[in-house]
């Protein structure tokens, strides 16, 4: 079983992909994916968000149970959803902890920027594990005005480096990257501890996380950095067609698919 504690020993690449139902889970898990992040980006993978501002604590407590009672092996992830955090710290606390306590998660991710350091610090001295995120935040969009690279100017990186560092020494047991210079992720992960886990950051990172809808081909569309492994709504397709000509056609349901030849007398 992947823990936090053992991801600071491995020698391969690490794998993430997000899940969102017990059904992926149960897909993810035993194909060997190290950690399965409860991601909201379900705000605008499954629930129709435009983006992830949305989406709900008691929408990601939710998912997230879904997704532990799918898994056996893979670390479980939980996004803390926009002010969720950082608000209050009681409230905070008691919401990352929900998070373990009532959903069964291994750990939680934060969205992280300075405001992220004292509260990285309080979580993991509870014992709720905690993941940090810099470089591109989806739930800053408003403030940054789109989903555009982080970390493109000599300044913008270092202060990544330096917030890297502080939620390091903050408790932090990983680190995700996303959306900046390859140079500027290989440097961050040189120059931590912590395994770094990349997302439109290069290949120096210590792991690779991506959207199970975009690996699958699920997503409408999805961001240049992403690939498309499979094509799953192609398949879905296929067979939600082949029901309705079945059932048009008189094929389906047939006499094996039950009591379809049982006849009651009626008065």
């Amino acid at each position: 079983m992947t823990t936090t504690r053992g991801l600071r020993d491995r020698t391969e690449p690490i794998t993430v992909l997000t899940a969102y139902y017990a059904l992926t889970a149960r897909i993810i898990d035993p194909a060997g994916i190290d950690i399965i992040l409860v991601g909201d980006s379900m705000g605008t993978e499954v629930l129709g968000y435009e983006d992830t501002l949305p989406v709900t604590l008691e929408e990601m407590t939710h998912r997230t149970a879904a997704v532990v009672r799918g898994t056996d092996e893979a670390l479980v992830v939980a996004d803390m959803p926009f002010l969720s955090v950082g608000v209050d710290e009681s409230e905070t606390i008691r919401n990352a902890g929900r998070m373990l306590k009532k959903a069964g998660a291994d750990a939680v991710k934060l969205e992280s920027g300075p405001h992220t350091v004292e509260i990285t610090d309080r979580l993991t001295q509870l014992g709720i594990p905690v993941m940090a995120h810099l470089g591109l935040t989806p739930q800053h969009v408003n403030q940054l005005g789109g989903y555009s690279r982080q970390g493109t100017t000599t300044e913008a990186a270092e202060e990544i480096l330096s917030l890297a560092r502080a939620h390091e020494d903050a408790g932090a047991f990983g680190l995700v990257l996303e959306h900046v210079p390859s140079n500027v992720a290989a440097r961050i992960t040189e120059a931590i501890d912590i395994p770094t886990i990349g997302i439109g950051a290069g290949s120096d990172c210590d792991g690779q996380v991506l959207v199970s809808t975009d690996v699958m081909g699920l997503s409408e569309s999805q961001p240049p950095f992403a690939d498309q492994f499979g094509d799953v709504e192609a398949a879905m397709t296929d067979a939600v067609d082949a029901f309705r000509e079945a059932v048009e056609s008189g094929e389906f349901p047939a006499a094996e698919h039950g009591h379809v030849e049982e006849r009651v007398d009626l008065e």
